[in-house]
């Protein structure tokens, strides 16, 4: 620390490594050519390091080029922490992570209710299907679909999904709509691949007492919200989870076929570091969260 200069200087620097000439810096800085050079040698002397080569134009040395993005990089993390600072005005920013899939379809439609309950807290919302390592992210919190095993976390049941076939309108007037899950196997079926926890067609049918050898599929889709879109688009009936098509049944895009049980085998929790569970503005999340969780399942029971 004791050879950190002045951040005049490292400014000075930052906007050197930019320019061809000691002139055009100083231009930008709005201060003579003689002050910048003279800045620069400052900082050389004080890290013992010749950071430019000095010419016809300036170019970085090894070490100036080294240190150029580090500096960089500083001045523009400071100024998007003061800008995420006079944004606040006073609020308290909660950053959460979550799969894509579910702030597309299930979250980002109800934060305008959290607003309006808690205007205090500003959510910054990004979405990741990764494993969650809060000491590698800028996280506070997240919400995950899975079994709850999530060691050295605190961790809290959110919900459970249904699982149902869904359909288009146009779909149905093409093949008929069927009145028994048996029916289906005439039907195209679209398939999300990927992860032991992605519905599974030969489960459903297991639940509904249908013995299958061959499914009909008609697309394998690596991502859930494709699927969806799929169906949309008449190409087919998804195995859909609840969640993903509250929007589209409501709107009559989607149809749900069959008022069958089969809840998801997975779940959605709420996970953050141990201990930062009790501050007030997560506190008040988590109850957010919990109640809009029991509102949804209603309508699945």
């Amino acid at each position: 620390m004791r050879n950190l200069p002045p951040t005049a200087t490292l400014r000075t620097f930052e906007v050197a490594t930019r320019h061809a000439t000691f002139t055009s810096a100083a231009e930008e800085l709005c201060i003579t050519q003689s002050a910048v050079s003279h800045q620069l040698k400052n900082l050389e002397d004080l890290w013992g390091l010749q950071l430019f080569q000095r010419g016809k134009t300036l170019s970085l040395t090894p070490a100036g080029a080294a240190l150029a993005p580090l500096v960089r990089e500083f001045f523009s993390k400071l100024e998007t922490t003061l800008a995420d600072l006079r944004e606040q005005n006073g609020r308290v920013r909660l950053r959460v992570n979550t799969t894509y899939s579910f702030a597309l379809k299930w979250l980002l439609p109800r934060l305008p209710a959290l607003a309006r309950l808690h205007p205090e807290i500003l959510v910054s919302l990004d979405s990741s299907d990764k494993v969650i390592n809060f000491a590698g992210t800028e996280s506070d919190v997240a919400i995950r679909f899975g079994h709850g095993n999530y060691p050295a976390l605190f961790t809290e049941f959110l919900f459970r999904e249904q699982i149902f076939p869904v359909a288009s309108p146009s779909l149905l007037q093409r093949f008929g709509t069927p009145t028994e899950p048996a029916e289906l196997l005439r039907y195209p079926l679209l398939t999300r691949d990927g992860a032991d926890l992605v519905p599974k067609w030969d489960a459903w049918f297991e639940q509904t007492g249908v013995n299958i050898n061959v499914l009909h599929e008609s697309v394998r889709f690596a991502d859930t919200n494709m699927t969806i879109e799929a169906a949309l688009l008449g190409q087919g009936i998804a195995l859909a989870r609840s969640g993903h098509v509250e929007k589209e049944i409501a709107e009559g895009t989607l149809i749900r076929l069959f008022d069958i049980r089969f809840p998801s085998p997975a779940a959605y929790y709420f996970v953050c570091p141990q201990g930062i569970e009790t501050q007030a503005h997560i506190i008040k999340f988590r109850q957010w969260l919990l109640d809009a969780s029991l509102q949804a399942q209603r309508h699945y029971r």
